[in-house]
């Protein structure tokens, strides 16, 4: 993907890029301004800590294992991620797993949505067939974003808390 830079709904921009290992350092900052509830939505079950292994494995395993986004505002310090988006591959490479994340300031302005809509294009770009993701089932803003983008939205037996959003990609 190239790197982009889009204005919101509320006038705000945002640069929008590949995500890499060199992102480590934000992408944990950015963990730390979210608040628990933020933090339930994204992992689906309570975290304080990040595991900063599993971070610094994800992103070192873009491009090659997964499609990482990340879009990013001026800061102090350089830079603050104030939105992100992950796709990891399946083993055959035909089928990824999504996930997003959306700081609270962003949330409601189209954030998600371009972070969403440039996951897809570049999962069609890799000649991916399927993307899923699986999201708590009270999480209403993202389901119905997940619906508008076409996903289907289906319950998962046995645990009503959760739906699999699923989306053909070819």
């Amino acid at each position: 993907m190239t790197s982009l830079n889009i204005t919101l709904r509320d006038g705000r921009s945002v640069h929008l890029r590949d995500a890499g290992i060199g992102d480590e350092a934000e992408y944990l900052q950015a963990f730390g301004r979210m608040g628990a509830h933020a933090r339930y939505m994204r992992m689906m079950h309570v975290v304080r800590d990040p595991n900063v292994e599993r971070v610094r494995a994800a992103l070192a395993s873009f491009p090659d294992e997964g499609i990482g986004l990340v879009a990013t505002v001026p800061a102090g310090d350089g830079i603050d991620i104030v939105g992100s988006v992950v796709a990891i591959f399946s083993d055959d490479r035909t089928h990824c797993e999504f996930a997003t994340s959306v700081a609270a300031e962003y949330g409601g302005v189209g954030l998600a949505t371009a972070l969403m809509t440039a996951l897809i294009d570049e999962a069609r770009r890799r000649g991916l067939k399927e993307m899923d993701g699986y999201v708590l089932a009270e999480n209403q803003p993202m389901l119905k974003l997940a619906r508008r983008l076409g996903f289907s939205v289906k319950y998962i037996a046995g645990d009503a808390s959760v739906r699999h959003c699923r989306l053909a990609l070819a």
